[in-house]
């Protein structure tokens, strides 16, 4: 049991929590994309990314496994992102900085989202069994090739701030 939930219940919830994340991360990197700086959907998206990386690491296991050293990574990524926005402002370089861990964490996130339905839908496992299987290394190739080039168009196109003031990061 994990916060009273069996594990299958938990694992429900693990689930959800990291597709709100993909979600909102998608909604905020499309915003980013367009120039304009979303800080609401931010905010939500790097709450529910951290949240997604800590329940991880809440499921009883015996020895460090993969997921484990995604999560660790994706957790020293948020803060650096964390950093490069409430510490640093996002000014200067930090943009880029922010920029470039947010949308790694967003990748991170949608890497494990292909690896878990390789695992877990019957038809995608099915041609794809191990995870070294053409179907699966063309998808992760293509996802990877994704990011890689919205990442580049972010840290070309400044972001129009659309509010002001101290708080502008999260209105």
């Amino acid at each position: 049991m994990i916060f009273g939930l069996s594990i299958p219940a938990f694992t429900i919830l693990h689930v959800a929590i990291s597709l709100v994340g993909i979600g909102l991360g998608l909604v905020w990197l499309g915003a980013r994309l367009r120039g304009r700086w979303a800080p609401a959907w931010n905010l939500w998206f790097l709450l529910f990314t951290i949240a997604t990386s800590v329940t991880g690491f809440m499921f009883p296991v015996a020895t460090l496994t993969p997921a484990q050293i995604v999560g660790y990574v994706s957790l020293a990524d948020l803060a650096l992102a964390a950093a490069a926005l409430l510490i640093f402002g996002r000014e200067g370089i930090w943009r880029t900085v922010y920029d470039l861990a947010a949308i790694f964490a967003l990748y991170l996130n949608v890497f494990v989202a292909v690896v878990q339905s390789f695992l877990k839908v019957s038809v995608l496992h099915a041609v794809a069994p191990n995870g070294t299987e053409l179907p699966f290394v063309v998808t992760q190739a293509a996802v990877l090739a994704l990011f890689s080039l919205a990442a580049w168009k972010a840290i070309r196109r400044p972001a129009v701030e659309l509010a002001e003031g101290p708080l502008a990061h999260f209105n």
